[in-house]
């Protein structure tokens, strides 16, 4: 098998056992769901699901990684004349627009899980603070900022602020059973009002 096919098996076997875990954890409750039974609802081996998966959560929050980065790679790779809001803003639009899971597009069955779990609300908090902590490190890259300078880094608690406020609205209206035209429409009119809340602070802040 050539490097590219075993990439890609590799990948394919990962996404099934993330989508097996997560029915499960729909069905019955993150809790209640032993890693063990995973590995046999997915025909692998314990350890080959740990191996793929260390964290039992992140089984649920399989797209951790693309979370936390998202806004940092967004920021680094704005094109010149734009500031930080807004490309996150023109960014945040556009996965709503596509129903991209980053911004919350999820089903009822998954808001319901992550809410009804201590454990996997915990972690998103987690994976919010990473994030915000990535985008604080992009900017004062970005900008140049001298050691010490506290502006990055409240610059990225508004703009982390911002769409953790939008996420938690996109998992409200997906418990609500909204369907994903509707929490577009919802998302791209509360993305509008939340992110002009910040222009008089923002908008002249980190243009490239």
């Amino acid at each position: 098998m050539t490097g590219g096919l075993r990439e890609l098996k590799k990948q394919q076997t990962r996404q099934a056992i993330s989508n097996i875990a997560t029915r499960l954890f729909e069905e019955r409750g993150f809790e209640a769901v032993t890693i063990a039974e995973i590995a046999a609802a997915a025909q692998v081996a314990k350890m080959t699901v740990t191996n793929y998966f260390p964290r039992k959560e992140d089984l649920a929050l399989d797209i951790h990684e693309t979370f936390v980065a998202s806004l940092a790679r967004t920021v680094a790779s704005r094109p010149a004349g734009e500031s930080a809001l807004a490309a996150l803003r023109r960014a945040y639009l556009a996965a709503v627009e596509r129903h991209d899971a980053v911004a919350g597009f999820a089903g009822p069955a998954f808001a319901r899980m992550i809410k009804q779990s201590p454990t996997l609300t915990a972690r998103l908090r987690e994976l919010h603070e990473q994030r915000e902590e990535a985008l604080a490190e992009a900017l004062a890259a970005d900008t140049a900022a001298a050691p010490g300078d506290l502006t990055p880094r409240a610059a990225a608690a508004l703009l982390g602020a911002a769409h953790r406020t939008l996420f938690q609205h996109a998992m409200d209206l997906n418990m609500e059973g909204r369907g994903h035209d509707e929490m577009a429409a919802a998302l791209t009119r509360a993305g509008e009002q939340v992110f002009g809340l910040l222009e008089t602070s923002l908008t002249g802040y980190a243009v490239r």
